[in-house]
């Protein structure tokens, strides 16, 4: 039997960086690549577009690193039909800066991760707990999602769409749904899961199948309810420590790698451990991140 193609690879999100604004990022592209090199990983997500350069600013980079690209996040607004037409301009943006990667080996190449912008609702109170979609708005929140999948296979690109807390795609019931409608595969995100009141071994079972993309995250329903109790919202939840170090937080670990290997998984896994920037230092967050990719080296990946 062949080995199964996999690697660990991490993310811009677990040092605070998830978006680009005026203020300069606690550390830069070069100093977070030789970090994660470092400790042990494989790859890198692209964090917010740019971050990493694009061209052969990025593939100069990631080549000098010994890093792949395992994917990018990707928002658009599938709940409304004119900031969606809108929004498709920045994903072939992103598909561009992709596609300038480092060659990979095959099952390796980077994947758009598609994401939802959002709820303003469900932001504020994350975890499942506000109503989504109305069923008569599914469909047409579906086709723009398909559409968006379609756009990046015409490309080359294979995307996995992730539910994710503060969005329509939150709660299990919701990624239900999105399969039902949609052929996209499904980037299945630990931690999101078990804080929007889902079990990852029982997901990672019963989705099998359309499950392309993996996010390894660890949750702490505690620290979620107290956010919700004092009406803290999703940003906060994550300067909290909401997503916690892997093994800190009600994450079954060897559970979930173990399930990995009884469906026969293979792509990226990507470590994340979403935060804020300047609530850790610089160093707790390599630590972090050192600490996390050794949790998995224990467990045979």
């Amino acid at each position: 039997m062949s080995p199964r193609v996999r690697k660990v690879a991490n993310a811009p999100v677990s040092f605070g960086v998830f978006e680009l604004s005026d203020a300069p990022p606690p550390l830069t592209a070069d100093e977070m690549v030789s970090a994660l090199s470092e400790a042990g990983y494989e790859g890198i997500d692209s964090g917010p577009i740019g971050y990493l350069g694009t061209g052969s600013e990025l593939a100069d980079r990631l080549s000098g690193s010994g890093l792949l690209l395992a994917g990018g996040w990707v928002d658009l607004r599938y709940g409304d039909a004119e900031a969606f037409e809108r929004g498709l301009p920045a994903l072939e943006t992103a598909l561009d800066v992709f596609a300038a990667a480092p060659e990979a080996p095959d099952g390796l190449g980077p994947r758009p991760t598609l994401a939802c912008s959002g709820s303003a609702e469900r932001f504020a109170r994350p975890g499942g707990s506000v109503p989504g979609l109305a069923a008569s708005e599914w469909p047409a929140y579906a086709a723009r999602v398909q559409e968006a999948a379609d756009r990046c296979r015409e490309r080359g690109f294979e995307p996995a769409f992730h539910h994710h807390l503060g969005t329509y795609v939150e709660t299990p019931q919701d990624v239900e749904r999105l399969l039902e409608l949609t052929d996209v595969q499904l980037c299945l995100d630990t931690g999101h899961l078990l804080l929007a009141g889902g079990d990852p071994v029982t997901a990672l079972r019963e989705w099998s199948e359309r499950v392309g993309h993996v996010h390894i995250k660890d949750g702490d329903t505690k620290i979620l309810a107290a956010a919700l109790a004092d009406g803290s919202d999703l940003r906060e939840l994550m300067g909290r420590g909401g997503f916690a170090r892997l093994g800190e937080g009600e994450l079954d670990l060897p559970a979930v790698i173990r399930t990995l290997d009884e469906i026969g998984y293979e792509g990226w896994i990507i470590i994340e451990q979403d935060t804020l920037p300047g609530r850790r230092t610089v160093a707790q967050n390599i630590a972090d991140q050192a600490a996390n990719r050794q949790k998995l080296k224990d467990l045979g990946l």
